[in-house]
């Protein structure tokens, strides 16, 4: 199988996983993936961003019906599909969140400590008092006070990272405990991308990559590893939109699963939908783009183009083509009309967000229930149109 090449000019996301791994005490499960992060990054806006997912949302596995989201590796690995855990698990983030994924990384927890102990550690500000214990319950543990910068090392920035027992001060439970992934994530990139520290180990780039490859795993070239390394250097913390999907967006619920009563936390799909929007979408479905000429951005991304007439009026498909192949976006086809209605909807079946935005602001899109981002690597076309009776005032006159 061909694995995907970056050009190093488009948005790319980016799926990572914390892998359980078999040398943590209790865990019943060692191929969960017990951290799913979604990272994006766009080269164009030197914008980025991060939305975490809870281990225990309950979401449609493609081929294995419903379960929690962190089994898709350990239901893929078992059944030996063709790219295994990682292929399955990459495939639920994409469908359930509704954003195409173009790669994966996956690194176990072991491998996570000896790389924080490798930069000489992180530093995070605690927020609140935290009993943690790294090396096991009752064993070697440490007390971190709320108002602190505090460094470090390991095996405690793991035991923070993964801590939501609220008797040792960790609040919020599994939200909370995203927000303090998302914080270790943030602290290890002010430590990497320090100049005085970056070229360093970007020069020992070759080096980390096979000492540290035994315990990260990816579809990545190293290559391109290398170019979105240097890129994201460049991005301003303050350009970062971090989100995690909290219990507005995902209620508790009961359920039974294999033969037995489970807590599982139910996706509500439009409050996800806004989040989501507010990281991959640039500058917000309705909202202004962050820089750049947006006739210009629209024409680099190439966006193929099928349009469906929803009106009654006859032949406003073709002459909405002539219009739009004007401002030199390529119409390909026109589809089979699903029903009248009175709004336009864009559906957008991969990754051309600028296309989409310049979609948007010419049909007077204002809502995000109008944009159906769903991804499918089969479709012959990027972005489909369905037009509906609140054009027909506004197409331009002379088509």
């Amino acid at each position: 199988m061909e694995l995907p090449r970056w050009d190093g000019g488009s948005r790319i996301n980016v799926v990572f996983f914390g892998l359980r791994g078999g040398d943590i005490a209790g865990e019943d499960c060692p191929a969960c993936t017990d951290t799913i992060i979604l990272l994006t990054v766009d080269p164009l806006t030197k914008t980025a961003g991060m939305l975490s997912i809870p281990r225990d949302m309950w979401v449609n596995i493609p081929g294995f019906g419903y379960s929690r989201i962190n089994t898709a590796w350990t239901l893929g690995e078992a059944a030996k599909l063709p790219g295994g855990g990682p292929g399955l698990a990459t495939a639920t983030v994409s469908q359930s969140i509704g954003v195409p994924v173009h790669y994966y990384v996956q690194v176990d927890f072991g491998t996570f400590v000896s790389f924080i102990n490798m930069i000489g550690g992180i530093d995070v500000y605690v927020e609140e008092r935290m009993v943690l214990d790294p090396a096991g319950p009752g064993q070697d543990h440490f007390v971190l006070k709320p108002g602190d910068f505090r460094h470090l090392t390991g095996k405690r920035a793991l035991a923070y990272a993964r801590c939501r027992d609220e008797k040792k001060g960790c609040s919020g439970d599994d939200v909370g405990r995203a927000r303090r992934q998302q914080q270790v994530i943030m602290a290890i990139r002010d430590k990497v991308f320090n100049p005085s520290y970056f070229p360093t180990l970007l020069a020992q780039a070759p080096q980390l990559y096979q000492a540290f490859s035994s315990g990260i795993h990816t579809n990545m070239s190293f290559e391109d590893s290398l170019k979105l390394a240097v890129l994201a250097k460049d991005i301003p913390m303050e350009s970062i939109k971090r989100g995690v999907i909290d219990n507005n967006m995902a209620v508790f619920a009961n359920v039974t699963l294999n033969g037995v009563p489970a807590s599982v936390l139910r996706p509500v799909p439009d409050q996800i939908r806004i989040l989501r929007d507010e990281i991959f979408v640039p500058g917000g479905p309705v909202s202004p783009l962050a820089q750049g000429d947006l006739r210009t951005l629209m024409l680099a991304d190439g966006a193929r183009i099928r349009l469906v007439n929803n009106t009654y009026t006859a032949g406003l498909e073709e002459r909405t083509a002539s219009f739009l192949t004007v401002q030199g976006m390529q119409v390909v086809e026109y589809g089979v009309p699903t029903g009248a209605s009175n709004h336009t909807v864009l559906i957008m079946y991969s990754s051309k967000l600028y296309a989409l935005r310049y979609l948007a602001v010419t049909f007077g899109v204002v809502g995000s229930h109008q944009i159906i981002i769903k991804p499918d690597p089969t479709s012959s076309v990027d972005i489909e149109i369905r037009i509906g009776e609140d054009w027909v005032g506004k197409l331009p006159g002379g088509y």
